[in-house]
């Protein structure tokens, strides 16, 4: 599976109805919909702000809505087009403003369809993909004197959102790729002869 690493959008007419499509990256259901949330407020004057998603590892976690247009013609189309792109962790939004021509029920199956396709390739052509990898959070308070060994073995393994908060301890916190998760979490016990343990991070 491949995910979206920056927004994306696309914009076309229909029988004088404007659509845009937009694509964001997105990792959990509770940021699809603030996402969806803030497209919905931006563009207060639109007539319809029809929503897809696809989430998850293997792509299992699946929305849309047609947000007030006849049911089946606005998200179903997008989301299955979203579906066979092979993409995961994403969420579509197509805006369209009525531009005073009704499109029926195969114009607008058509015209978002299309909407969703357009925008992907909009993606593809700024290399807005890449491979998905699966990730673990991370962390935990280690003691100054063990710190700077911790430190020197995070930077041997490929972690991202690195944070560290100085107090009494070091807290930090961050994520890693799972496949290299267990063993960080082997040479950070064996650092501090067993006092941090790592095995209760979440997959992402």
């Amino acid at each position: 599976m491949k995910i979206l690493n920056c927004h994306a959008e696309s914009e076309f007419t229909v029988k004088g109805s404007r659509f845009l499509s937009e694509l964001f990256p997105c990792a959990t259901q509770a940021d699809a919909r603030n996402i969806i949330k803030s497209q919905k407020a931006k563009y207060p004057d639109a007539t319809h702000v029809v929503h897809a998603f696809v989430l998850g590892l293997s792509g299992e976690i699946l929305g849309m809505s047609d947000d007030g247009e006849p049911s089946g013609t606005a998200g179903r189309p997008a989301l299955d087009v979203l579906k066979g792109s092979g993409c995961t962790n994403l969420v579509l939004t197509v805006t369209r403003w009525f531009g005073g021509t009704l499109l029926g029920t195969g114009g607008l199956v058509k015209a978002y369809g299309d909407g969703a396709k357009q925008v992907l390739l909009a993606a593809e052509k700024l290399s807005a993909f890449e491979e998905y990898v699966e990730k673990k959070d991370f962390s935990f308070a280690a003691e100054y004197t063990s710190y700077q060994v911790i430190k020197r073995i995070l930077e041997s393994f490929t972690v991202s959102e690195l944070t560290e908060e100085f107090g009494t301890d070091v807290k930090v916190s961050g994520k890693t790729n799972a496949d290299e998760f267990a063993l960080l979490s082997r040479k950070i016990k064996d650092a501090s002869n067993g006092r941090i343990l790592l095995d209760d991070a979440k997959i992402l």
